[in-house]
């Protein structure tokens, strides 16, 4: 029977970029499937009492610096030497998120591998509607739909649901993953969640 990790993803997280690429080879090793749920970040700080770490350690000294350490050791292991800091962040997803929820849960993955390079490597304005139209139209994705459905009330309710849902389920940041039940925050999980399809 197939495995599934189920990822609560927002686009504004680094380590949701930095985690996918790593995630989805962790995912063909078990074979199993990776189920995308978007989720506000800003809104699951807001519930949770939750900051960026950046923010909320930053007067907790050298834990900032420990964490970059981290995180450039991170990057080395898994080749994703293209990374970047976008310039705007930290920036609103709520447009993103909102197209995320409007597609096929199928196509989601797709969606997500569309967007993380030029938001991530190319430091894209997720606010440039023209050039994200662009991204998306290029990459086989019907950017008007995308965009007129992210005024549906229904699409806003269910990204609302799915923010709220992760929170009463334990989650308190970008990414969570869960398996068999079991709650996964951050990219550093990634041999927990190993040893767990492994079980």
């Amino acid at each position: 029977m197939s495995k599934t990790i189920e990822l609560i993803f927002d686009f504004v997280s680094p380590n949701a970029y930095l985690i996918w690429q790593p995630l989805k080879a962790l995912a063909e090793k078990h074979g199993a499937t990776i189920e995308i749920t978007p989720a506000f970040l800003g809104g699951m700080h807001k519930l949770t009492g939750n900051a960026p770490p950046f923010i909320r350690d930053a007067e907790v000294k050298g834990k900032n610096d420990y964490a970059m350490l981290e995180m450039n050791r991170f990057i080395k292991k898994h080749g994703l030497s293209k990374f970047k800091m976008n310039p705007k962040f930290p920036f609103n997803t709520i447009t993103l998120l909102r197209m995320l929820v409007a597609l096929e849960p199928a196509r989601r993955g797709e969606f997500i591998e569309r967007l993380l390079p030029p938001i991530w490597e190319d430091g894209l304005d997720v606010t440039d509607a023209d050039t994200l139209g662009k991204i998306l139209q290029d990459g086989g994705f019907d950017a008007a739909a995308l965009f007129a459905q992210t005024q549906d009330p229904a699409i806003k309710q269910v990204l609302i649901d799915n923010t709220e849902n992760a929170v009463a389920r334990g989650a308190f940041g970008i990414p969570t993953m869960y398996v068999d039940g079991e709650i996964y925050f951050g990219k550093e999980r990634l041999g927990q969640i190993d040893e767990q399809l492994s079980a």
